[in-house]
């Protein structure tokens, strides 16, 4: 199982970036997935904290990733 210090969501109709950092705060994963693919993707990772802006769809992203066991932050959009 991949460890991340900290997982960022930028969310949108269809297809969703993920943007990974590890413990020294550097860059080391990006991807692009589809809506489909997203909770098999996290269901992969151990606990996680994941930072994922504020907006209608993503409190029912931050309950889905809850129940996988990750800590999401949600993000004023600002």
């Amino acid at each position: 199982m991949t460890q991340y210090k900290r997982i960022a969501i930028d969310t949108s109709k269809s297809v969703f970036t993920i943007h990974c950092i590890d413990a020294q705060d550097r860059p080391v994963f990006r991807t692009n997935l589809r809506r489909g693919q997203l909770l098999s993707f996290f269901r992969k990772l151990a606990a996680t904290e994941i930072a994922i802006e504020s907006c209608s769809g993503s409190h029912h992203w931050a309950r889905e990733l809850t129940a996988l066991g990750h800590t999401p932050r949600l993000v004023p959009p600002q």
